[in-house]
């Protein structure tokens, strides 16, 4: 029975979405505050986390990164009134896998659940139950990312990257050549498959190419204008 870990402190809500889970085979812990939240996210084992913005003590945001901070792959989703294309960057921006905006459909919210689930579990599964790290190395020039380990180099030297520039770049090393546009990003990426009407793509693969391809006769990242972006030879 997979886990979840409900922040959210407005009380029909919460009986709401729990009674709904608790059918569809979910074991639902519920949080009325941020505090409560961080301290069961951080100390459990949780399959799934529905987290709110607006929460008394730690906002959600906050809550979202902090416990991002510590663990890379359980799969985070705001549920929250706060719809405005900067309030849904801000929450990717701080860890979050999807956003949800109330009111909503609870068909929806169980959906997404699910779909974020499965491609945690097709990205964790081991074959034969051990690794071969060989698996899950991707090369390109200089580059080389490990997706087991989650390290990354250019030419030996190790890169520093946040979680979404680490699926930002292992996104463009599995389509390599390939011209790929900001809503192809937005989905693979962040999970979303609709414009934000921000330019948070543009945005990331700037923060992307400082830390990788910061020499201009050895770039990688292209911009395709009108169209999006491509890994490609120089």
């Amino acid at each position: 029975m997979k886990k979840i870990l409900l922040v959210e402190d407005e009380a029909h809500v919460v009986s709401f979405i729990k009674k709904g889970l608790t059918e569809e085979g979910f074991e639902v812990t519920v949080a009325f505050d941020g505090s409560t939240g961080l301290q069961l996210g951080l100390n459990n084992h949780f399959d799934f986390i529905i987290l709110d913005i607006m929460l008394p003590e730690i906002n959600g945001l906050t809550l979202c990164k902090n416990i991002r901070e510590k663990n890379q792959h359980v799969p985070i989703l705001f549920l929250t009134a706060l719809g405005t294309s900067e309030n849904i960057v801000l929450g990717l921006e701080n860890g979050a896998d999807d956003y949800l905006v109330k009111p909503f459909k609870f068909i929806e919210l169980v959906a997404r659940i699910k779909s974020l689930l499965r491609r945690t579990e097709d990205h964790l599964v081991l074959k034969n139950g051990e690794a071969d790290q060989q698996e899950y190395i991707y090369k390109f020039e200089e580059v080389v990312l490990n997706d087991y380990t989650k390290k990354v180099t250019r030419s030996n030297e190790e890169i520093s990257l946040t979680t979404k520039e680490f699926k930002l770049l292992f996104y463009f090393l599995q389509n390599k050549n390939k011209v790929l546009s900001r809503t192809d990003i937005l989905e693979a990426v962040w999970g979303v498959d609709y414009d934000l009407g921000t330019n948070v793509v543009d945005v990331y693969v700037n923060y992307l190419r400082k830390k990788i391809d910061n020499n201009p006769r050895e770039k990688i990242i292209h911009t395709v204008i009108g169209m999006g972006y491509v890994l490609k030879e120089n």
